[in-house]
């Protein structure tokens, strides 16, 4: 179990909280001294924390060069033209095969000499066909992009 904060370090960490970000009212600043002077630890401990404040208030963040910068956007540009060129793609070989099969369709319900189930299997077999083709050919070349273990040796 967690042990409850006293009541009166909860109030000591708020008033120096507020005194490390300068919101002290008068009333809290006379009550903040005489709890520094009465209390080395609490002192001690201000200090620490307003030497904390103070580094980390003068640290900068480091900027990458420009080299970095060029190389992250040449990255953005190509996976954004790239996921258009899959989309376009993608949508151009849905109409192309949505076409010929909706070509060898007529074809097929045109053959008088061939019952109506078996023209609805040979139907339903190029549709599975194609939609499993598309299926294994994108999920292959997405796997060769990405296979975390393409340069493992055996």
């Amino acid at each position: 179990m967690s042990e409850r904060i006293p009541r009166q370090d909860e109030r000591i960490q708020r008033l120096m909280m507020a005194a490390l970000d300068g919101e002290l009212d008068r009333s809290q600043v006379s009550e903040w001294q005489a709890l520094l002077e009465s209390n080395p630890s609490v002192k001690t401990e201000y200090e620490r924390l307003k030497k904390t404040k103070e580094v980390t208030a003068m640290m900068d963040i480091k900027k990458p060069p420009q080299e970095v910068w060029d190389a992250y956007w040449h990255q953005v540009y190509n996976r954004f033209e790239r996921g258009i060129a899959w989309i376009l793609l993608s949508i151009g070989a849905v109409i192309v095969t949505t076409y010929g099969l909706w070509k060898a369709a007529l074809n097929l319900w045109g053959a008088s000499d061939m019952p109506w189930f078996l023209q609805v299997a040979v139907f339903c077999l190029g549709i599975g066909g194609a939609i499993l083709i598309f299926s294994v050919l994108r999920e292959k070349l997405f796997l060769r992009r990405r296979d975390p273990y393409k340069d493992l040796q055996r």
